[in-house]
């Protein structure tokens, strides 16, 4: 039997030694709180992927052709500070072999990790974090690798952008940069230039998917109402794409409902695109004409 590859792509796009791409799981959910099945979300992300695509109509391209290598699943769970240990030596080991390194996870908290590892390898980094949620708690429920946690190191030592917040603790406020969270009810036109002009050269992009409405993306352990929609969402992705070297990303909080794949199929045509983006797009930053 053949290995699996990401979205069914020809073995031969999918060695790690040729793919310029690095995919890796990692389907944990140890610190949720409310809805558990986040460890489900990269199995449901890869089987919408399997039924997607992958022409690219904006684009005019096939990103999979670049070859995305699908890495074994992190599976360690015995702790979240260990979840979060293996994530960034993994993830830093894949960087090393100058990968463009993306993971899908798994809860908010694996992204402690893998934004320690693109830290340590790129320098001045700006996170842009697309979430519902601040998740600036310096620790909760006694570990500070909870998923509520997951961008308070992001705060302390990258320049972290915060967009479409719209749930969080009054103990946050404190660790909260307000110049630079656009909170979902403060988006105004051209936000999008203002945040931009927040960012430094080389971006690492988070996202977790109840950073969407849940009108169009339910399937998430925490949905909160009056998120971002699809277009917006892209507009701005594309943007970021354009004038900055994105160096990774991921995409987190997929909690597949048994009889609802919508948001599935979203996160695999949200990775998609990106990687579309990030190869129209990744030498001619400063093209303000390219479409």
């Amino acid at each position: 039997m053949n290995k699996k590859t990401y979205a069914g792509i020809p073995e031969k796009y999918a060695r790690l030694d040729d793919a310029q791409v690095v995919l890796i799981p990692v389907p944990y959910d140890g610190t949720s709180t409310w809805q558990k099945g986040a460890d489900k979300g990269p199995e449901a992300f890869l089987h919408a992927s399997e039924n997607m695509e992958t022409y690219d109509i904006e684009t005019k391209s096939e990103p999979y052709k670049k070859g995305v290598y699908l890495a074994p699943a992190i599976t360690e769970n015995s702790s979240p500070e260990k979840m979060v240990d293996t994530v960034y030596k993994t993830t830093k080991n894949y960087i090393n072999q100058e990968k463009f390194v993306t993971i899908f996870g798994g809860e908010h908290s694996v992204s402690i990790g893998t934004i320690k590892a693109f830290n340590e390898c790129f320098e001045d980094l700006t996170v842009v974090q697309i979430d519902a949620h601040a998740d600036l708690r310096p620790s909760y429920e006694g570990s500070t690798c909870n998923h509520a946690c997951a961008m308070y190191q992001a705060s302390k030592h990258t320049n972290l952008i915060q967009v479409g917040i719209r749930s969080m603790d009054i103990e946050e406020v404190d660790e909260m940069d307000e110049n630079r969270v656009y909170f979902a009810h403060d988006l105004y036109e051209d936000w999008e230039d203002d945040a931009l002009g927040q960012m430094t050269g080389n971006v690492f992009i988070t996202i977790d998917l109840d950073g969407f409405d849940p009108s169009i993306a339910p399937a998430t352990g925490t949905p909160e109402p009056g998120g971002l929609f699809w277009y917006e969402t892209l507009a701005f992705l594309k943007k970021i794409f354009k004038k900055k070297n994105v160096v990774g990303f991921d995409i987190m909080e997929l909690c597949p409902l048994p009889h609802e794949k919508s948001t599935d199929f979203l996160a695999a045509k949200l990775y998609y695109k990106m990687l579309a983006y990030k190869f129209k797009y990744s030498n001619k930053k400063n093209n303000d004409d390219d479409e």
